[in-house]
């Protein structure tokens, strides 16, 4: 049976899986990164891994897989094939698409972990359908991957989409990028447990806490959360002037409040439109599968369009 291999690397763990000819995911998996052990050890976990599914694919399905891909964090040169910088693997430069051929003997693609996400959100997800489409990840920082035509665009040096460093709040938080007052600086997951906990006095207080106490309707958290959202509407705003998405799909764990967060942001965003169009604002709807399934979607881009059909979630 023909079928792809399909890896998204994390910080800690890596998900994994076999995606057959009909879209259908066969076999799925998991398995550490070892980044305790330092970068090389990251990349001989990434091959190994790679190398087991070949096997389990033959002895499965009788066969090899026919290509692969695999999408990393950081900074990522995909037209290389070159993992450039990850701050979390603590690797530079390592030319991972070459050393997976290598190692697989197939065509092998590589992917940043957001643009790779983005992309199954767009093409299989809750961006699918939509020409143009701006992904936007609420985590621990806030990343993008802007889908043009069924495709992401990585811009000329690998950078596109990175909305969490689009200054909202000029002089303001100071962020790692050397900027003041980033977007990611207001309306990540982390900054809002921030925020929420230096106003509710717990340490150990995080976003989640903060939406909890939204529901409830205590004040100091209702503001907390609506600074957030009127920086993230901020955000998005330059985002559809400039790109003119017809959906933003937002994910990312600020993003699983759900209406707490949906309901304020479309009517900030719709505040702000002037001349723009308003695109639609729905939430991700693969989780943390979509780093996965997007990886699966580059393998299959590898192989001859009669032998694909599309990626089922």
């Amino acid at each position: 049976m023909r079928h792809v291999i399909a890896l998204d690397v994390g910080g800690t763990g890596m998900k994994a899986a076999l995606v057959g000819a009909d879209g259908a995911v066969l076999h799925r998996a998991r398995r550490a990164t070892g980044r305790e052990r330092g970068p090389d050890a990251v990349v001989d976990a990434i091959l190994g891994f790679a190398a087991d599914l070949r096997e389990h694919g033959v002895r499965q399905f009788g066969e090899p897989a026919s290509a692969a891909a695999v999408a990393v964090p950081g900074i990522v040169d995909e037209a290389n094939g070159v993992a450039v910088y990850a701050a979390n693997l603590g690797w530079r430069d390592v030319p991972l698409r070459a050393r997976l051929a290598e190692r697989l003997g197939i065509p092998v693609a590589l992917g940043h972990d957001v643009r790779t996400g983005g992309l199954a959100e767009g093409r299989v997800g809750a961006g699918r359908g939509a020409d143009r489409f701006l992904f936007v990840a609420l985590g621990t920082g806030i990343a993008g991957a802007i889908g043009v035509d069924g495709r992401v665009e990585a811009g000329a040096h690998g950078f596109a989409g990175e909305i969490g460093h689009i200054v909202v709040r000029p002089g303001g938080i100071p962020c790692p990028c050397g900027q003041r007052g980033c977007l990611e600086r207001y309306a990540s997951a982390a900054a809002v447990g921030q925020a929420w906990a230096a106003a509710s006095g717990d340490p150990d207080a995080d976003a989640a806490h903060c939406a909890k106490a939204v529901v409830s309707a205590d004040p100091d958290a209702v503001r907390v959360w609506q600074h957030a959202v009127d920086a993230l509407a901020d955000g998005l705003i330059t985002a559809v002037t400039l790109l003119d998405p017809r959906t933003l799909v937002i994910g990312g764990g600020l993003a699983e409040a759900g209406e707490t967060l949906f309901t304020p942001l479309r009517e900030a965003v719709r505040r702000r439109v002037t001349f723009q169009t308003l695109p639609r604002i729905v939430p991700a709807a693969l989780g943390d599968s979509a780093g996965c399934l997007g990886a699966a979607l580059l393998a299959r881009d590898l192989l001859d369009p009669t032998d694909r059909t599309e990626v089922t979630p």
